[in-house]
Formats: C-alpha cells, sequence, structure tokens
C-alpha cells in the first residue's frame, strides 16, 4: 500500500513512522526539513512537495494545524494530482463546516473521502494506539479502518462527513473540563493536608475516577508515564487544548448549544497560554491553580 503523508510534526511524525514499520510505502511531505529528516531516519521516503508525496498513492493522510490549511492543501496541492482511486482521510482536529466543505469538494471530483481526527497524543501517536473518530460514508468505512490500522488503538465510524469532527470536539471539552476538576481537587488535597498518592490512590478507585486521574494524572509519581513526572513536558500541548476548546465554543455557538463550562475551561487554558505555558501538556494547569507558575517555568 502506497501511503502519502502530508504534516509531520508531533502527532504525524510518529504516525507516518507506524505506517512505515507495518511494511508500507510512505511518502513523506512537511515544510520542516528537520521534520523530514526524523520521517527518513523512521522508515519514508521524503519528496520535496505534497503534489510529488500524492501523485501515485493508494491513500493520502493529512495531519495539518487548522481549517483553512486542510481546505488549501486539498484544493491546491490534492485534488488535483492524486489519482481519483485514492482515498483521501484529514486527520487534523478542524472546525466541523471545513470538514465538511473539503468533503463535498472530494466527492464532486470523484475522491472518497473522510475525516478522521485522533485521541491520545503524541506517547499514542508514537506506540500506534491512537483513537480515530471518523465521519464517512457507511460503505467506505472497511477500507478507512484498513488504512488507519497501523497507527490505531480503536477506529469507530462517528456517522457521515463531520462527525468525526463533531466527536473530536465533544470528547476533548470533556477532557479540558475534567482535568481542570482533576487539578482542582489534587491541589486542595494538598492544602488539606492529604497526600498525593493517598487520594490517587481512593480517587481512582471510587466515583472521582476518570482518564485524567488513571491514566494521564497531573501529579508526579502515581502514573510513571503521565508528563507531570518529567515537569510537564511532552504529551498535548496546552495550546492544543485551548485550539480545541475554541472550536468546541464556537460549534456551541453556532448551534445554539449551553455549555458554560467549556466556556470557563477555555478560559483558564487561555491564561495558562497567555502566561506562557501554552507549550507544556495541559496538564500542567495544575501549577496555575496552585499558584506556582515558578515551578512550571522551571
Amino acid at each position: 500500500m502506497r501511503i502519502a503523508f502530508i504534516g509531520l510534526g508531533n502527532m504525524g511524525g510518529g504516525m507516518a513512522a507506524n505506517q512505515a514499520k507495518a511494511g508500507r510505502q510512505v511518502a513523506a511531505f512537511d515544510l520542516s526539513a528537520d521534520a523530514l529528516k526524523r520521517a527518513s531516519d523512521n522508515g519514508c521516503s521524503p519528496v520535496g512537495s505534497v503534489a510529488e508525496a500524492v501523485k501515485d498513492a493508494d491513500v493520502v493522510i493529512t495531519m495539518l494545524p487548522a481549517g483553512p490549511h486542510v481546505r488549501k492543501v486539498y484544493a491546491d496541492e490534492v485534488f488535483p494530482n492524486a489519482p481519483r482511486s485514492a482515498l483521501l482521510i484529514d486527520c487534523s482536529t478542524i472546525d466541523v463546516e471545513s470538514a465538511r466543505a473539503v468533503a463535498a469538494q472530494a466527492r464532486e471530483q470523484g475522491f472518497t473521502f473522510a475525516d478522521a481526527p485522533v485521541s491520545g497524543g503524541t506517547m499514542a501517536a508514537d506506540a500506534g494506539t491512537l483513537a480515530f473518530m471518523v465521519g464517512c460514508d457507511a460503505e467506505a468505512f472497511p477500507r478507512i479502518e484498513e488504512a488507519l490500522a497501523p497507527m490505531s488503538r480503536v477506529t469507530i465510524r462517528a456517522g457521515d462527513h463531520g462527525t468525526g469532527q463533531a466527536a473530536k470536539i465533544c470528547n476533548n471539552m470533556v477532557l479540558g473540563i475534567s482535568m481542570i476538576g482533576v487539578c482542582e481537587a489534587f491541589a486542595l488535597a494538598e492544602r488539606l493536608g492529604l497526600d498525593g498518592q493517598a487520594f490517587f490512590d481512593i480517587a481512582s478507585k471510587s466515583s472521582g475516577q476518570c482518564w485524567s486521574i488513571t491514566t494521564y494524572c497531573p501529579v508526579p509519581g502515581p502514573v510513571p508515564a503521565a508528563p507531570s513526572n518529567r515537569g510537564f513536558e511532552g504529551g498535548f500541548a496546552g495550546a492544543m487544548m485551548l485550539k480545541d476548546l475554541k472550536l468546541a465554543q464556537d460549534a456551541a455557538a453556532k448551534s445554539g448549544a449551553t455549555t458554560p463550562l467549556g466556556a470557563q475551561a477555555e478560559a483558564l487554558f487561555a491564561l495558562y497560554e497567555r502566561l506562557g505555558f501554552g507549550g507544556k501538556d495541559f496538564s500542567g494547569i495544575i501549577q496555575l491553580l496552585r499558584g506556582d507558575l515558578k515551578a512550571l517555568a522551571g
């Protein structure tokens, strides 16, 4: 299977590498020379343009920053140069309207397209254990599932085009809200003299149990793989969480949904970013709640 992989950042680099590890031919493109070098080291074949990457592809996978980038890359580079037989899969996290607009353009030009954003962060991207939320035509899903298999722990069809993006922004709104709640609880526990490990042992086995505690605990110790054990480096950047929360709030405004906790989460992560910590993992917001920004900066 010939894969064209466009966008080799923190997520895309690991995803492309897993396609190569599965024995697929991966033509990889990114604007960053360093990203292309890493892709080459991981078994991909770096190329000089999107057009070159997609020209003989069986599957085109894109992992791009935002809706305008996705619209432009598909309109200017992918549609004019990819074979009509190619399966097009956008794994970026973007607004629902952009996903549906690109899907409509793909259909008009005879392509099969899916929006398939991911959950799991950089660790899952590197390990090939991402969760994919797919918006596509039902009959296309088995082919999409096969294409994503080397990168996936689970691939779920959410519904028609755009619903993958809807699922992603709703899921990450839950995640952003729950992480703030978990951080508030750990900060309060500390003030009350309750040891963090003791609180983890209790909360992880009682009604407070959630992913933000058991998989991504914001205090060092209880979950060794969590970014809290390495100064909140790596993982899922606060700036990326803010981007997803903004997408959720924009979607809520357009659809008339009421999301007050989502709005508060967006405001807190906006402050986190303005204070200069957008590059730190989003669980580092515990330091903001503690009032310990020096520790986060250090």
